[in-house]
């Protein structure tokens, strides 16, 4: 393996801290969101969420696969949906293959719940991407794509969505129509206020219920980096 390859799969790994470093104080600020995003949802469960951002490199795939890891330490059977099918990452994450996933799904060439990959997380399973696409927009918002979010409400207690940036294409705003919430991380330094604020306009014009705002590497004053969760 190169070593720049080889750099990267250790900053993968890296990034599931909850899993790695539990008692971290990132991790706590992981449980943190958790419980507020469940705060969100008193009267009603919580089925479905998608995670998404303003840009690319802003850590919503980080964000989505670590809160994965915190809501199946609960105890809850999680399936987390790489749904970002121009740049799929998720399953390098968690060091899984990429040959059959969602695309083979919704076009019918592979079976659904035998898709999902369970993970070394008890009750934490994952659906990667599978081959990209030439239609990803048209494919999640097919027929096909909500009789899946049917049957895994069926099996499943939590389904996580890791979205492309929802400025640079539609398919946040096409899943976040269809899930029960949406979570926006944002850089703290680097997200100019213009597209945060043009973002949540778009999500709002999907119908989406906006659950909160992560706002990611921030400095905290020990020099480490830390998450903070502001929720509506």
């Amino acid at each position: 393996m190169a070593r720049s390859n080889r750099q990267q799969f250790k900053r993968l790994e890296r990034s599931l801290i909850t899993a790695e470093d539990p008692k971290s104080p990132v991790a706590e600020q992981y449980r943190t969101i958790r419980t507020n995003i469940q705060f969100s949802f008193v009267d009603q469960p919580l089925r479905s969420f998608i995670v998404t951002s303003t840009g690319s490199g802003e850590g919503k795939s980080t964000t989505a696969a670590n809160l994965a890891v915190v809501f199946a330490q609960q105890g809850k059977k999680t399936l987390l949906i790489d749904a970002d099918l121009r740049k799929p990452t998720v399953h390098y994450t968690f060091r899984l293959n990429n040959y059959m996933g969602l695309t083979n799904v919704l076009t019918g060439s592979a079976p659904l719940l035998p898709t999902c990959q369970e993970t070394e997380i008890d009750h934490l399973s994952i659906l990667t991407s599978g081959p990209i696409p030439p239609n990803p927009a048209e494919l999640l918002s097919s027929n096909a794509m909500a009789q899946c979010l049917k049957q895994l409400y069926e099996t499943f207690d939590l389904v996580i969505f890791d979205t492309p940036p929802v400025l640079a294409v539609t398919d946040a705003q096409v899943l976040a129509n269809q899930c029960d919430g949406t979570v926006l991380v944002i850089e703290s330094g680097r997200t100019e206020i213009e597209a945060a604020v043009k973002a949540k306009e778009l999500l709002e014009a999907a119908n989406a219920k906006l659950l909160g705002v992560v706002l990611n590497k921030r400095k905290h004053r020990d020099g480490g980096y830390y998450y903070y969760y502001q929720y509506k």
